[in-house]
């Protein structure tokens, strides 16, 4: 009998193996990229001082393989009934800057606020589902925590005090999502079975220039790649 159950488990174990695959891909841009714009921190010795060389803006990242960051990329309409984790997503204000810079994160799960810098902020989120806040964070108030409790396409949180502090944030039903690192790579794990509709979200393109294009999973990885290309009417 113990035998039997053994082998049953080991069959379903298995199966889940199978109907549960990876989605790997990287996002390019095609074109030569915009320069990357200084970031003046005159206005606060605080940040100033905090970076050696002058700070950039993070809005448009493409290294010199055409490799893009910051890319938010998940999968549409997808039907999930799992939790979501209890495990905190963290943002931090460190040398005036949001980190990371794009994020997602699932509706019900922690987001912790920390702030790293000896100066003080003063953290706005501007979702339009979920509820607003504002509240300033003084350097003695290292951290806070919220939650966003519906999904939402990408919203600004931006810093009042700090002008060119902004980062941002969506919130997801499901776990199906990912951004994409200074390489431009992405991984979608624990993906079941199907063919799904995958968006691609960059800053500078927004979302009326989101990218879109079906992917199937089925026993094992898919590969899918996005290639931004700036239109020739429109300034990036």
């Amino acid at each position: 009998m113990r035998k039997l159950i053994n082998v049953t488990m080991i069959a379903i174990f298995g199966l889940s193996t199978i109907i549960a695959g990876e989605i790997k891909g990287r996002v390019k841009y095609i074109g030569k990229p915009p320069k990357s714009k200084r970031i003046r921190m005159d206005a606060d010795p605080v940040c100033a001082a905090s970076h050696r060389d002058a700070a950039k803006a993070e809005s448009f990242i493409v290294d010199s393989e055409g490799n893009m960051a910051n890319v938010i990329v998940y999968l549409k309409g997808v039907k999930y009934t799992g939790k979501a984790p209890t495990s905190e997503v963290i943002i931090d204000q460190n040398g005036c800057v949001y980190s990371p810079h794009v994020m997602g994160v699932q509706a019900g799960q922690p987001v912790k606020i920390l702030n790293s810098d000896a100066t003080m902020h003063n953290i706005h989120g501007l979702p339009k589902v979920n509820k607003e806040f504002n509240f300033g964070m003084p350097k003695s108030l290292k951290e806070k925590t919220v939650t966003f409790n519906k999904a939402e396409d990408v919203f600004v949180i931006k810093c009042d005090v700090h002008p060119w502090m902004k980062s941002y944030t969506q919130v997801f039903d499901h776990p199906y999502f990912a951004v994409s690192g200074s390489d431009g790579t992405f991984n979608i794990s624990n993906v079941p079975d199907g063919t799904y509709e995958a968006i691609a979200w960059q800053e500078k393109f927004g979302s009326k220039r989101v990218m879109t294009q079906n992917v199937t999973v089925k026993g094992g990885d898919a590969e899918l790649n996005f290639n931004f290309e700036r239109d020739r009417k429109s300034v990036v």
